[in-house]
């Protein structure tokens, strides 16, 4: 059996103040900045470092995340967990289908129908207590995210 699951797009990680977090990975690891924005519906400041590119056509990244307001999902997350690794994201070619699978072997998604995440992508993330403790979010990749414009 094929998955539908093509590469890890990004391992999000939230923290308290972006810019010093993102200086952290930039000085110890040498990775740069791929894309800034802020996504006013998740309620979080975020940057994107490139690790490396994939074989489809795609690439990995860290995602950094600060929440911009209390009530956003990242800072409730953090206000029970403190900084660190909040999720894990896998690529997909169509988002929609690749839910849609997921779900009927019993595993719940978050969203009902998928929502707009970084550098345009499409999004949806699957309930942590069916993947083992992990919040897993799945992204379907906008059409020009990975070649330094906006998107994802």
């Amino acid at each position: 059996m094929s998955s539908p699951l093509t590469r890890i797009d990004h391992i999000g990680i939230a923290c308290h103040d972006l810019d010093a977090t993102v200086d952290f990975y930039r000085s110890t690891y040498g990775f740069e900045v791929f894309h800034t924005e802020t996504n006013d519906e998740q309620g979080v400041r975020e940057a994107m470092l490139k690790i490396n590119d994939t074989g489809d056509g795609g690439a990995s990244y860290l995602q950094i995340l600060e929440p911009i307001r209390e009530d956003s999902a990242i800072a409730k997350w953090m206000a029970k967990n403190g900084e660190g690794v909040h999720h894990i994201a896998f690529g997909t070619a169509d988002v929609v289908t690749t839910t849609d699978a997921i779900v009927g072997k019993g595993i719940r998604s978050l969203y009902e129908q998928p929502r707009r995440g970084s550098m345009g992508s499409t999004i949806n993330f699957l309930h942590p207590k069916d993947a083992h403790g992990v919040l897993v979010e799945l992204v379907q990749a906008a059409d020009d995210a990975h070649d330094g414009h906006d998107g994802h």
